[in-house]
């Protein structure tokens, strides 16, 4: 098996995995990040969202040998105190229900203010409509967004 080398949270780390390892398996198992969820394993709820080069991405359809040398970024590395602007945001409209696919939330959130820091609510719930929750907080995530768009307003100010 190959020795793959990824950039993950800043950090060069390595994993013996064969190539068609979703990234997923490679944070969770092999490198002890947890705060990546798994839900569906298809790609389809979001729980499992980090973000590669920045952008957006399911990690449990990406392949380690897919990686390359780009970024990976998980909900452990968005922010070394948890004061990025949607953490805070979650935090102060109280987002989270139960809290399982809220990591996945927040980094496809984090990604969309990233290209869109002035959102619409359509553009929000456009955004976001590809993670899903179990518990239906809907309504409360797309009203964490608009206010973690506030605050990145603010910071640029």
């Amino acid at each position: 098996m190959p020795v793959y080398s990824i950039k993950v949270n800043g950090k060069l780390q390595q994993a013996d995995v064969a190539a068609d390892t979703p990234l997923l398996w490679v944070l969770r198992d092999h490198l002890r990040l947890t705060g990546t969820k798994y839900g569906c394993g298809i790609g389809q709820c979001g729980a499992c969202t980090v973000h590669l080069d920045g952008n957006a991405v399911r990690s449990c359809l990406l392949p380690i040998s897919a990686v390359g040398k780009g970024l990976v970024t998980t909900i452990e590395g968005l922010s070394e105190k948890g004061d990025h602007p949607v953490q805070l945001a979650w935090e102060e409209v109280d987002v989270p229900q139960c809290g399982y696919c809220q990591a996945g939330q927040i980094m496809t959130a984090a990604a969309f203010l990233k290209r869109t820091p002035n959102p619409s609510q359509q553009q929000v719930m456009d955004a976001m409509q590809g993670n899903l929750c179990r518990c239906g907080a809907y309504h409360r995530i797309r009203e964490g967004v608009m206010a973690a768009a506030k605050k990145v307003a603010a910071k640029k100010a």
